[in-house]
């Protein structure tokens, strides 16, 4: 049987990986529209995202205690095999949406990983159903605001400045767009790096390491260090779909949806919430593009992205399943 500590710090291996896949993954979320709109240089962008993401993820640890503690009965109730199976799901599925060049889930892959895990470990018993109802409610909502409220900050940015004209708005928002991708990737930071210190802080946990579930410091340096050079190599298979093939961005139009996606996630962060920044910057892109018109939205995209998004749970669950078994096969 392997020692404890080489299964731990596979747990930590895998984590840190997750975090840097879900940087890479999840660049598109930050700088898409100012990359699209040509309100900043690529190379720029991306390392502003980077740093900004490394800074939200120090923010707090509530989103961690969230998914470290409330979709599980209790810590004792699952080891690292479970953990490591339910971080392979998570990460494959990641994987291959990337690939496929589909915006999809980390946060929702996260929780398919686990829930998969759990179920084929020790059954029902393990989950903790009112804290998971919680956590899809918050994943499944956001979105939607996300929506409603992109077109009410669009429809009232076309009330007041309605009567500019279009080259020099355009020129002025340019500008604008910096400071709100910057408040997107500060919010993306400070609400997906902590689901993996939740995971890693669950192992310490359950393996004796540290005795309640506070998220160490080294834990929170690692994860943020991890995402922000996730985030570097950035995702431009990504960036190209959130940027251009939902609807046509313009600086104005751009920068009312980063704004929007960064005041919601950062709102979840607050209440300890995790929400998919992925979900929330697409919600707030098709709500400013309906604002313009219904027909802007590239409704064919929107719902192969839709799919992907109602995929995710279940199958990262399966993946996660099947790891496990595997696992207990190799580990006995």
């Amino acid at each position: 049987m392997p020692d404890v500590q080489i299964l731990i710090l596979a747990v930590i291996v895998l984590a840190l990986a997750f975090d840097f896949i879900n940087g890479f993954h999840d660049t598109a979320n930050a700088i898409a529209t100012s990359v699209s709109t040509r309100a900043i240089r690529p190379r720029n962008a991306i390392i502003m995202a980077a740093l900004l993401n490394f800074v939200g993820a120090m923010y707090s640890t509530g989103v961690a205690k969230t998914i470290g503690g409330d979709i599980v009965a209790s810590a004792s109730m699952v080891n690292e095999r479970v953990i490591i199976a339910a971080l392979i799901g998570s990460i494959a599925w990641n994987i291959f949406t990337w690939w496929i060049a589909i915006p999809s889930s980390s946060s929702h892959a996260m929780v398919g990983g686990i829930i998969g895990a759990v179920l084929v470990s020790v059954g029902m018993d393990g989950l903790n159903l009112y804290g998971i109802g919680k956590i899809v409610l918050s994943l499944v909502s956001s979105p939607l605001v996300a929506i409603i409220l992109g077109y009410v900050v669009m429809t009232i940015l076309f009330k007041i400045f309605g009567n500019y004209a279009p080259s020099m708005l355009n020129s002025r928002f340019k500008k604008m767009q910096i400071l709100s991708a910057a408040a997107m990737a500060f919010s993306h930071g400070s609400n997906d790096a902590q689901k993996s210190m939740g995971i890693i802080t669950l192992a310490l946990l359950s393996g004796g390491y540290i005795p309640v579930f506070e998220v160490p410091d080294y834990v929170k340096i690692s994860c943020a260090a991890a995402m922000a050079a996730g985030t570097a190599t950035g995702g431009w298979k990504i960036i190209k779909t959130i940027g251009g093939k939902i609807f046509k961005l313009e600086p104005v139009s751009g920068f009312a949806a980063d704004l929007n996606s960064s005041i919601t996630i950062f709102t979840a962060t607050l209440l300890h919430l995790p929400v998919s920044t992925t979900h929330v910057v697409s919600g707030s892109i098709m709500g400013v593009g309906t604002a313009k018109r219904i027909r802007a939205v590239r409704w064919g995209v929107a719902q192969q992205m839709f799919m992907a998004w109602v995929l995710t749970i279940p199958c990262s669950a399966l993946v996660s399943a099947l790891a496990y078994q595997i696992i207990l096969w190799v580990i006995p």
